[in-house]
């Protein structure tokens, strides 16, 4: 998932130049120019209470340069104004990157309420910023005389896209419907950070401790002995301790026989923010709902699903149900062979039960040995982190020619992040990529893509980005090194996928680089699709202890299991689609209850009881804090894209230059500068077709 920093998602730019604050406490690190490579941030220097001063002088040298725009009496210009505006809110933009970043990967109580009041201040300062009735008239006159301006294509769709976020900003209400968009966006924003927050808060409350051995049955060797150093770390002696970030909770459901135990797993996993506690989000996201309605009725849409599909690929809530519902159907039917299949095992064993959602993991990784003869723990050997992290590099020079040099003299935030420059195939520096794959007290669940600086050529003033790939991997014990998942394995190259798009982007102003949902995620998915390639895996998926190439009867067993759980997979993705749909579609500004309003959703789609949506309301932070909201389709919209795209390659070779150079010209260079479509049809040749997707995973 590439991760935007939703408070800012409509407006903060990407562009981080060097500021210096001519009246400021030179302390604080934001306040001065950063002499380190490549101006990357100085984090032995960076403390917290380094950032709302920053923020303050952020927002208010901003405002400043708003006002210099407004004031400026010469008939309004694409460079006196829209120019203007991309080049405002440098130190805003430094601070604001640094920080989020920050309070995704090492959070705590003191990062936590800096983050509260931080929200409130960037969020009255965007209602400033759109509600700003000067600055809406000079970029009015532009978009009505667009026409006559002789812009760029770029220029042209900074432009519309200026106007059109002014108009969802409450450009066009009057002083009574502007107050109570402000009073409703400020609401927003603190309940999506206590949301947010509170799914942080449980994901590390959480704590099984296992003092019998006994209750150790079926689970590999790595899991135990991670578990033991958790428990004696925690200071549970002679025990064993599991907790629900995923590198521990799915191997538990995979392979614990005490199915007692993997349901307690897996509910407290799945119930996170609705155990009716300080931590409960039910009320939260309820409320959330509401004030989404209203503030989508007061920008005269009819639902708030409308207001954000406005901007996306889809365009339409009626589009987006038909997509789901197109693949439904197929979807279902293999789910529900699924079933039957392990049903059968567990019957065959004189089980007396039939199929729960926690029984799913343990119970499909039996189908997988007896159907396929593999074993997700065969694997593990060949995953080492690095090899990993070599291959996913080694992919990219040979589709580019990119070089990855680690460097040691750039400061890390955290001793568990490596840093590497990237370079072309002529020693040209591309950006600087951050890797911190880990999970750790204070760091959200799951895996995203962010920077601390984005790219922007303003004046021939070329700004390289500062990325960053964060996970939540496999930890190395004390006896063997970092031995990742299939699945953790997909997601590292998704992400990188999603580092090149940031790396390789090449557009003008740093607004132009904003991409809708539904394409972001073409970049990351179709990189998962190099992935398993038998020509890639022998490039990096190589024995730790020995060194030795992945066998090719390994290979040939991942190659025919690529259809294997597929059923599962995608259907939990749907139903959650489906689910965030739901709640965004609705009309009336009513407070729901959540448990209710989402068993009829689960109802009304038809899923089968064996079968969860992958996020429930309360944990489902995608569409309550990361801008994902009536967007969680957006990763199978995508993948319609990755999948008829990668077919390129397939049909030449897999490291084809001229198709390389084409998705890189087109796809990834791009950003949102051109219409998104006709870019894909520049590369394709085409517009893309859903048969591929259901090719790709076995579903036609």
């Amino acid at each position: 998932m590439k991760k935007s920093f939703y408070l800012l998602s409509l407006f903060i730019l990407s562009l981080m130049f060097n500021y210096q604050a001519q009246s400021q406490n030179t302390d604080n690190p934001f306040f001065k120019e950063w002499e380190t490579p490549f101006q990357t941030p100085p984090f032995s220097e960076i403390k917290a209470v380094h950032f709302l001063p920053a923020y303050e002088e952020g927002i208010r040298l901003q405002n400043l340069e708003f006002e210099a725009i407004v004031s400026n009496q010469n008939k309004p210009t694409f460079e006196n104004t829209i120019t203007a505006v991309e080049k405002s809110g440098q130190l805003l933009t430094k601070v604001n990157k640094v920080f989020s970043s920050l309070n995704g990967t090492d959070s705590d109580d003191e990062m936590q309420k800096i983050a509260e009041q931080s929200t409130s201040m960037l969020s009255k300062h965007i209602d400033d910023f759109y509600l700003n009735e000067k600055l809406f008239k000079r970029i009015k006159v532009l978009y009505d005389e667009k026409e006559s301006l002789n812009l760029t294509t770029e220029q042209s769709r900074v432009l519309e896209n200026y106007y059109i976020d002014f108009v969802r900003g409450g450009a066009n209400l009057g002083d009574d419907g502007k107050e109570q968009l402000r009073k409703i966006n400020d609401e927003l924003s603190q309940l999506v950070l206590k949301f947010g927050d509170n799914v942080r808060k449980e994901n590390n409350k959480f704590e099984l401790i296992v003092d019998q051995e006994k209750n150790l049955a079926g689970l590999p060797d790595a899991s135990i002995q991670a578990a033991k150093e958790k428990a004696e770390a925690k200071g549970y002696s002679g025990k064993w301790l599991f907790t629900i970030d995923k590198p521990t909770l799915i191997p538990f459901l995979q392979f614990a026989e005490n199915r007692a135990l993997r349901e307690k797993m897996y509910r407290a996993y799945m119930n996170r923010g609705n155990n009716n506690d300080e931590l409960d989000n039910k009320k939260i996201f309820s409320r959330i709902i509401v004030l989404r309605v209203d503030k989508a009725n007061l920008l005269g849409f009819k639902t708030y699903s409308d207001f954000v599909l406005q901007k996306k690929m889809a365009k339409t809530p009626e589009n987006v149900y038909s997509f789901l519902n197109d693949i439904w159907n197929p979807t279902l039917l293999r789910a529900q062979s699924e079933v039957a299949e392990m049903q059968k095992i567990i019957d065959a064993e004189d089980g007396k039960f039939s199929l729960e959602p926690w029984d799913w993991w343990y119970y499909a990784e039996k189908v997988k040995k007896e159907k396929y003869a593999l074993d997700e723990e065969m694997l593990r050997p060949y995953f080492k982190l690095e090899n990993v992290i070599d291959g996913v590099f080694a992919v990219a020079t040979k589709l580019w020619g990119l070089q990855f040099v680690e460097r040691t003299d750039i400061q890390v935030y955290n001793p568990e992040v490596k840093v590497f420059e990237v370079k072309e195939a002529d020693g040209k520096h591309i950006g600087i990529l951050y890797t911190d794959y880990f999970p750790r007290a204070g760091k959200t669940n799951g895996a995203w893509c962010g920077d601390f600086r984005g790219q922007s050529n303003m004046g021939g003033d070329y700004i390289t980005p500062l990325v960053t790939n964060v996970g939540n991997f496999s930890k190395p014990t004390s006896d063997k090194p970092a031995l990742i998942s299939l699945d953790e394995v997909r997601t590292l190259f998704h992400e990188f996928g999603h580092a090149l798009h940031v790396l390789f982007q090449n557009v003008t102003y740093p607004s132009a680089g904003n991409v809708p949902s539904d394409f972001v995620e073409l970049p990351s998915q179709i990189m998962e699709k190099w992935a398993m390639q038998p020509e890639v895996l022998k490039m990096y998926a190589k024995h730790y202890e020995t060194g030795e190439i992945i066998p090719q009867e390994l290979i040939d067993k991942i190659d025919n299991s690529r259809f294997f759980n597929q059923g599962f997979e995608t259907l939990e993705y749907i139903a959650a689609s489906l689910l965030d749909m739901d709640w965004h579609v609705i009309t009336d500004a009513v407070e729901k209850d959540v448990a209710q309003f989402e068993k009829e959703s689960i109802t009304k789609m038809g899923l089968i009881p064996q079968i969860w949506p992958r996020y429930l309301t309360t944990n489902f932070i995608h569409i309550a804090t990361w801008g994902y909201e009536s967007g969680y389709y957006s990763y199978l919209w995508s993948a319609v894209l990755d999948a008829d795209a990668f077919e390129s390659f397939m049909e030449t070779s897999l490291f084809d230059k001229a198709n390389a150079e084409s998705f890189r010209n087109y796809i990834l260079a791009k950003g949102g500068s051109e219409d998104l479509m006709e870019l894909y049809i520049k590369f394709k040749g085409r517009k893309p077709m859903v048969e591929a997707l259901l090719k790709n995973r076995g579903l036609n």
